[in-house]
């Protein structure tokens, strides 16, 4: 599997670039992730955003679908796409640490 260095950390990724394990999230993936999306400041809506899908993919071991990622976080979808601009199941799945979604966000 490929590999990504970032904020002195090694993270090891799949082919799509999503991190090969949940557990090994880190401040320094978000960081990394943030710069791959090109997202100048992360700001509280998008931490709210990956502390729900985390939070849901603890619980249930999948990403919500987009409509109970919206309704959970009580931001409309396009909101969503504002503030990842790669999408709810690439940009922000990828930085909450989740397996890329097959079909769900």
């Amino acid at each position: 599997m490929p590999t990504v260095e970032f904020g002195g950390k090694t993270f090891t990724v799949d082919e799509d670039g999503f991190i090969d394990d949940y557990t090994n999230w880190s401040e320094e993936w978000v960081q990394y992730v943030k710069k791959e999306e090109g997202i100048d400041e992360l700001n509280d809506e998008h931490k709210k955003v990956v502390q729900v899908l985390r939070e849901y993919y603890e619980k249930n071991g999948i990403a919500p679908m987009v409509r109970v990622l919206s309704k959970v976080t009580g931001f409309k979808l396009k909101h969503i796409y504002e503030l990842f601009p790669s999408g709810p199941g690439k940009g922000a799945c990828k930085m909450a640490g989740l397996p890329k979604p097959t079909g769900c966000v």
